[in-house]
């Protein structure tokens, strides 16, 4: 079984795409939902929340954790694989995809919580690719919160990303960087509404580490393939949310 972490529901879109990359593994989903969104936390309450989840995970028999959510991976990653012998694999913003695929040089717009684009991480990663005079930040902590209440195409989620927007030109935009799996659930009000910018994000790229990982390991299961979920330490009894969730077509 492969344990899935996220403050929310928003790792359900790597979720997603792990089930399509891995059919025959078997999954336990935690959303922190107690503690959502973890935007504006410490990183010190933010560390304690991944690691109660991280043993929760690991104590219901999970072979591999897969943290799907960028601020739990910018905060806690390198503490945990330093204290820890099994495999995390950790998502992370895009930016090499855009780069790797932006033909035209254009600017780059990486979008995501506060946390993880203040993260020391973060930097490191924009400077390791030597694309910093190409990536401009913008912090959408907002949209965590709408999709944490389902409003994924509502008149306040455009405004609020119309307004944002309006910062930057976006003529000299390709790429936006959804560096939160909570923003793919707005994938197609972005494509929508600035047709100048195309989407990114981690979750194939995720998905296909977390393959190789387990298959250099010998940990490929050739079962059946189900999906479990759990909220804070706790197995959820109606799954309904979460399987709307993850079902829904982005």
């Amino acid at each position: 079984m492969i344990g899935v972490f996220d403050s929310g529901i928003g790792g359900l879109t790597l979720l997603k795409e792990m089930r399509h990359t891995l059919p025959h593994e078997n999954f336990l989903y935690y959303a922190d939902t107690e503690n959502v969104p973890y935007s504006y936390k410490s990183t010190e309450q933010i560390k304690e929340y991944v690691e109660k989840a991280v043993i929760f995970l690991r104590n219901e028999g999970c072979k591999a954790i897969v943290l799907a959510c960028n601020t739990a991976t910018n905060v806690t990653i390198e503490y945990l694989r330093e204290k820890y012998d099994f495999p995390i694999i950790a998502i992370q913003p895009a930016v090499k995809v855009a780069f790797d695929n932006n033909s035209e040089n254009k600017r780059i717009l990486a979008c995501a919580t506060p946390v993880t684009l203040k993260a020391d991480r973060f930097e490191k990663l924009i400077n390791s690719l030597d694309i910093n005079h190409l990536v401009d930040r913008l912090q959408l902590p907002s949209l965590v919160e709408f999709a944490e209440n389902e409003q994924f195409d509502s008149p306040e989620v455009l405004k609020y990303l119309k307004k944002e927007f309006s910062k930057f030109n976006l003529e000299n935009y390709k790429y936006v960087v959804l560096g939160c799996t909570h923003f793919t659930y707005f994938e197609k009000l972005i494509q929508e509404n600035f047709p100048t910018l195309q989407p990114v994000d981690g979750n194939e790229g995720t998905a296909r580490h977390l393959k190789n990982t387990l298959a250099s390991l010998n940990l490929i299961s050739h079962e059946k393939g189900s999906v479990r979920f759990a909220e804070s330490g706790k197995y959820v009894k109606d799954e309904t949310r979460f399987l709307r969730y993850l079902n829904r077509e982005s």
